[in-house]
């Protein structure tokens, strides 16, 4: 989806204008693929706009660097305090979707990242809904991908990592081409892993089922959490239990979450119908919980939201 600038980027401490938010072409990150990320979404409240389960989001942008070695010159405070100042700053009412990278900068090259010096950057800008309003409503079509999710072993796939993105977006590419929304990688042991940059549930005998992250090569989902929370307020069992491809296909409903995605019904997987092929009871539901909760409408989960102002 194309970008809206906004005023001010926080780079390194500073805000600085959007087009002044530059780097070196010998930056070691754009090498080797040398960084962690996280995507955060702010929402407007009937109180202002509040970004969603923003220190769960940097803590886990810090977990991302401790598994990578990368040490960051910030604090996980600072960089709330600096995402609370951007957003406020560049006057985002209506909410936004918000990236914090840290990355390897230019100054070393070479396949050792240990020497290099390490940089900081929180952009923030309006965004859609990343799979479109129509498959929000109705729910996407999905293809389970050719490219295998990373085994574990060969790459960290706990740490939300730029390099090993090129996997998502080799699947994703695929996807479109073939003319469905999103794609679903499999482990390299074939059971199901994730989508692009998504976690996926299915809905069997009234129980919601996910896969288990260990082993499977999924990132522990802060979306994927929320709706397990949910659920569970719902009266909703979640379980986790490893799935095959086939356990999409002979699925009473099938959803999946994630911050860009939020909560996306699936209507078909591999050109079958999934239950009615349309979204279904509980998928509705949670899905309508969640988008109230965000949005500072539900009390119980207002602990989630942390406020701009």
């Amino acid at each position: 989806m194309p970008i809206t600038p906004t005023d001010k980027i926080w780079f390194d401490g500073e805000l600085v204008d959007w087009d002044q938010a530059q780097v070196h072409v010998l930056t070691h990150s754009l090498h080797y693929g040398s960084g962690v990320f996280e995507g955060i979404r702010a929402y407007p409240t009937p109180t202002g706009v509040a970004v969603f389960r923003l220190t769960d989001h940097i803590d886990r942008l810090f977990a991302s660097a401790k598994i990578l070695m990368i040490h960051t010159p910030f604090t996980p405070a600072d960089l709330v305090a600096a995402t609370k100042e951007l957003v406020r700053v560049n006057d985002l009412p209506q909410g936004c979707y918000i990236r914090p990278l840290i990355f390897l900068a230019y100054g070393e090259m070479g396949l050792n990242p240990l020497p290099c010096p390490v940089s900081v950057a929180i952009a923030a800008w309006p965004w859609g809904t990343y799979l479109g309003d129509e498959g929000v409503a109705n729910g996407i079509r999905l293809k389970v991908s050719s490219w295998q999710r990373h085994d574990p072993n060969a790459v960290p796939t706990a740490a939300k990592s730029t390099g090993m993105y090129l996997n998502s977006s080799l699947a994703k590419v695929e996807a479109l081409k073939a003319g469905y929304d999103e794609a679903l990688l499999l482990a390299p042991d074939g059971r199901v892993s994730e989508c692009t940059g998504e976690n996926v549930f299915i809905v069997r005998g009234g129980k919601i089922v996910t896969p288990p992250t260990s082993g499977s090569g999924a990132l522990a989902g802060i979306t994927q959490n929320s709706v397990e929370t949910i659920a569970a307020d719902l009266g909703i069992e979640v379980l986790h239990e490893a799935l095959i491809r086939t356990d999409l296909y002979t699925a009473d409903e099938a959803f999946l979450t994630g911050t860009a995605a939020e909560v996306v019904p699936i209507r078909e997987v591999d050109d079958r119908p999934v239950g009615e092929g349309r979204p279904g009871p509980i998928t509705k539901q949670i899905q309508q919980t969640y988008f109230r909760a965000v949005r500072g409408e539900i009390d119980r989960y207002k602990d989630w939201l942390e406020h701009v102002d």
